[in-house]
């Protein structure tokens, strides 16, 4: 009798034991079900496996918008990124967009943490250190200032305090021989993190004046709807490239490829117009 019941007692405690793992498993399975789908969201992927098992890893700033950023929803999007993605999709590649640190870009690149830099990347002076394809979009460095500034052109910039983004190609411009007089004339050069940080300087009085792309700053005024003003003289004229691991040319040509294929139907007029308001800033040939 004393074994029947102890039995008895065994059996609940085993179907008890049961259930609750059956309870585990399936909380762990909804929990990890709700991370893969947040995941999909801020990669801007699909979640769909390539058909060739390859992923194309995009490196970018995120904060560049329009070319590449966080969205209200907390997902990546922007124009490069749009582009980027239909390349990957008609390539059968995995699509996925990677933050990084812009001064560690090349590190990124080498290491093979990511298969390109797509994200309002500048060519001039980094010819020899990557493979490119490009140019497809012309830009300018320019200066941001208050709209209630005496400063009203290069010169009146002498005294101030700029702030420029690291390892930026404003800073090269701003680096190279023809314009060292200007810099010099600075009260000081800042180098930040990010544009927006930059942004929120020039709104607090922080600093007077921010050089940065023209495509950038544009699409930042006009959003933002602040009451900054862009210089009328640009600092360089300059053009936007995808850049490769120097050599990666397979990779570099397949990309190539599918834009111009992009292109002639329609789809690169169709994003670029979506981002810009028009069809005429892709420039690839």
């Amino acid at each position: 009798m004393k074994k029947g019941k102890v039995w008895r007692k065994g059996f609940k405690y085993f179907l008890l034991f049961s259930l609750l793992g059956s309870l585990l498993v399936a909380c762990s399975g909804a929990s990890s079900a709700k991370t893969d789908t947040a995941s999909q969201a801020q990669s801007g992927g699909t979640g769909e496996e390539s058909k060739t098992g390859k992923t194309f890893t995009v490196g970018f700033d995120q904060e560049f918008p329009p070319m590449g950023f966080v969205d209200q929803d907390g997902s990546y999007t922007g124009y490069d990124l749009a582009l980027a993605k239909e390349v990957a999709k008609r390539l059968n590649f995995t699509f996925v967009p990677k933050p990084i640190n812009w001064d560690a870009k090349d590190l990124e690149l080498n290491s093979g943490n990511i298969d390109c830099i797509w994200n309002g990347f500048t060519m001039e002076d980094r010819e020899d250190k990557y493979t490119f394809v490009g140019p497809y979009m012309a830009n300018r460095q320019v200066f941001v200032v208050a709209e209630s500034s005496k400063i009203k052109n290069l010169s009146d910039l002498k005294g101030k305090t700029v702030e420029v983004q690291k390892d930026s190609s404003g800073l090269n411009a701003l680096n190279r021989e023809e314009n060292k007089a200007m810099k010099d004339g600075f009260a000081s050069l800042v180098e930040v993190g990010d544009y927006q940080t930059a942004m929120m300087d020039l709104e607090s009085g922080a600093c007077d004046a921010i050089c940065m792309d023209s495509v950038v700053a544009e699409y930042q005024i006009k959003r933002s709807k602040k009451p900054f003003a862009i210089l009328k003289d640009s600092l360089s004229e300059e053009k936007y490239g995808i850049g490769f691991k120097k050599g990666n040319t397979e990779l570099a040509d397949q990309v190539y490829k599918t834009l111009m294929a992009m292109k002639e139907d329609g789809t690169v007029d169709q994003i670029t117009e979506k981002w810009f308001g028009s069809k005429d800033g892709f420039v690839l040939e």
